[in-house]
């Protein structure tokens, strides 16, 4: 039974096995995170709320007992935390994102930037809270400011 959840939690943490990609693993896990944050946008506000909270809480959970089998604090294949990041991104422009893919394009691009960059408050948890709140608060921080920053295109060019 202990190896089941096990498994279960590595195949949600790693976001169906998608952070297992050889080649950029953050970028693979927050683009398979689009279609969740669209489905969770077709409910407005209210849905990418619900979904980000959704993946943030089972994440943490899902990442604690995964970390424990890792030697890295934050190893690249755990993407949950990208997928929360991601589905935030879209928090001002949820009825927006119905009508138009090219914000998904721009809020992925900006979610990847402001994840890469790590501008504080997000570098602090990726420093110094090496647990499965921090690996997951980095990227809630950062699909902060990629949300700012779409919600402004948005009203620059609605």
């Amino acid at each position: 039974m202990k190896q089941i959840t096990h498994n279960l939690c590595f195949l949600w943490s790693t976001w169906f096995l998608t952070g297992r990609s050889r080649y950029a693993p953050g970028t693979i896990g927050s683009f398979f995170a689009l279609p969740f944050a669209y489905l969770c946008a077709f409910y407005g506000v209210i849905g990418i709320i619900v979904g980000t909270v959704f993946i943030f809480l089972t994440g943490w959970a899902a990442a604690r007992p995964v970390l424990k089998t890792s030697s890295d604090t934050d190893p690249g294949f755990i993407v949950i935390d990208e997928v929360a990041g991601q589905t935030l991104t879209f928090i001002g422009v949820a009825q927006a994102l119905m009508g138009t893919p090219v914000y998904l394009a721009i809020g992925f691009a900006l979610f990847r930037f402001f994840d890469i960059v790590k501008i504080w408050p997000a570098s602090f948890f990726d420093k110094r809270v090496h647990t499965a709140f921090g690996l997951m608060a980095d990227d809630i921080v950062a699909g902060f400011y990629a949300a700012l920053c779409l919600y402004g295109f948005h009203l620059l060019y609605q």
